[in-house]
């Protein structure tokens, strides 16, 4: 392409390739059959499956790590965020803080490991007699280097509470945003935890979910030269951006200084955009540890065989809540809050 407001095209995976200060993103969508009395997968329907690690999403669905109910078993993090978006479907959270909790359709949980933390993220299937569709997305946002030492904590942003407006065109066709992160149009959104690189209104971090028409127009604003601004069309068939055809299961990577106007195909799409100013620091990843240095990942290692980040409070790898929990966010500290 040769439109200077979009600067790469890259086709969409599992894994969604981010810039700095995003880290990657991680896109779930599994059709889930009903669940059986342990909020699980039936073990008819296991037979072949590599349990443990099953990514294959056959029949439509993958396990990951999960062993009865799918999701990822407790696993440690440290120097960086994450961001989940749940679509539909929900999630049952527990951490070494103490802290557990239930939340989807809409919720999203900000997670801060900072300093360092263990938690799961297991998909119960609540629904006995009909599917648990699940969608979801991870985003991974770095921390600078004094975030990588703040203490573990994470906020929820109720579905109800997420800031969201519409959009119409000239011709009356209308754009829905919901916003994360970030403000756009004149809109603000939530404020996330203090030690997040989208704490600062500076950082210009943005976390926008977009729900357009067919043939409806929207325009991203010019935001500074040093953004790095990437669009992510998830669903739907094409759309143009500044007149030029791009395929579903996109990324676009525009221009964060220009205006970008994007207008619709003839079906209903859904894009994701992550924007903010770069962090512009070393990165040493290994894994689930994402430092400055190898030196501080080699450390951070050790702290973990020695400390388990806390421990594991839970008895279980795999823990989850009852099938009548609701959503709701019981914090290490003592607060609960219920939905």
């Amino acid at each position: 392409m040769t439109n200077n407001k979009i600067l790469n095209v890259q086709q969409l995976g599992f894994q969604w390739q981010c810039e700095d200060p995003f880290l990657i993103t991680m896109y779930h969508h599994d059709l889930y059959p009903a669940g059986n009395e342990e909020q699980g997968v039936d073990p008819s329907l296991l037979v072949g499956r590599n349990i443990g690690g099953d990514f294959e999403k056959r029949e439509g669905f993958s396990m990951y790590h999960g062993k009865t109910v799918p999701g990822f078993q407790a696993h440690p993090h440290k120097g960086f965020e994450t961001v989940t978006v749940v679509l539909q479907g929900l999630v049952d959270h527990f951490d070494s803080t103490g802290s557990k909790g239930r939340y989807g359709n809409g919720d999203v949980q900000w997670l801060t490991t900072g300093s360092g933390c263990q938690h799961t993220e297991m998909f119960p299937l609540v629904n006995e007699d009909k599917p648990n569709p699940l969608e979801l997305f991870q985003i991974w946002l770095n921390l600078p280097a004094k975030g990588k030492t703040a203490s573990p904590d994470y906020k929820m942003l109720w579905a109800e509470d997420i800031p969201e407006f519409e959009e119409a065109d000239a011709n009356g066709r209308k754009a829905i945003v919901r916003l994360i992160a970030g403000s756009l149009h004149g809109k603000e959104s939530l404020k996330p935890n203090s030690a997040s690189w989208a704490y600062e209104e500076n950082n210009h971090v943005g976390i926008y979910l977009i729900k357009m028409e067919p043939g409806s127009v929207f325009t991203l604003p010019s935001v500074s030269l040093t953004l790095n601004r990437n669009l992510y069309f998830y669903e739907g068939e094409t759309i143009a951006i500044e007149g030029e055809s791009v395929p579903v299961s996109n990324r676009v990577k525009l221009a964060g200084d220009q205006d970008t106007t994007i207008t619709n195909g003839t079906k209903e799409s859904y894009l994701l955009v992550l924007e903010g100013e770069p962090i512009n620091e070393p990165i040493a990843q290994y894994g689930p540890f994402v430092l400055n240095t190898r030196e501080e990942i080699q450390a951070a290692y050790t702290e973990f065989q020695q400390t388990l980040f806390g421990g594991w409070p839970w008895g279980r790898p795999d823990p989850v809540n009852e099938r009548d929990a609701g959503r709701f966010a019981s914090h290490g500290d003592g607060r609960v809050e219920k939905r």
